[in-house]
């Protein structure tokens, strides 16, 4: 089972072609790399899929739906992780996975119990309370994952998910990552 098809997707800015015709398949329970220089397209592609940006060309199913034609579907089977941190430095860990969660429309009466296993997920459970402006670099990366998952996507997406960490932060995410793939059974470009 494929949870991505992108077929001939194509993304031109006036006469500058940022994605040029690109095709591939990702199976479900997969980790795809994207690799290539800055300016290679790699976020533009991102962004196409994850429904940011109209593709001028092409088509993409993600997770069974169509980028164009079915976005909201998308971005209910999809999380993403960007590449800027963007949690709200002022709220806390739980607070920031909270907000996510009631504009995913999570019930109210999972959210605690998935806010928690989250945080445990990313070993962020004593620091639940803390302003995520008191956590390391590599402690808000893992707030930013875990906020990507609190709606329980089958597809996570990660735009350079350890940029700007040093060595020691960026081995932990991405051995956390690997853990949180397993149990969660997903798909990961």
């Amino acid at each position: 089972m494929q949870d991505v098809e992108v077929e001939n997707l194509t993304k031109r800015f006036g006469n500058f072609t940022a994605v040029d015709a690109l095709t591939f398949n990702v199976g479900h329970g997969e980790v795809f790399g994207l690799l290539g220089p800055n300016g290679a397209g790699k976020s533009t592609l991102i962004r196409m899929m994850t429904t940011l940006l109209q593709p001028t060309s092409g088509t993409a199913i993600v997770g069974g739906y169509d980028i164009t034609h079915q976005q909201d579907d998308v971005r209910r089977s999809i999380g993403v992780i960007p590449q800027a941190m963007t949690s709200d430095l002022e709220l806390s860990a739980a607070e920031n996975l909270l907000i996510f969660a009631k504009l995913y429309s999570v019930p109210r009466e999972k959210r605690k119990r998935l806010i928690a296993d989250l945080l445990e997920a990313v070993e962020l459970t004593q620091w639940a309370d803390a302003p995520v402006k008191n956590l390391s670099g590599g402690m808000r990366r893992r707030v930013e994952i875990a906020r990507g998952l609190v709606h329980e996507p089958s597809i996570l997406f990660l735009d350079e998910p350890t940029t700007g960490l040093d060595p020691v932060s960026r081995v932990s995410v991405w051995e956390m990552l690997r853990k949180i793939k397993a149990e969660r059974d997903l798909t990961v470009l």
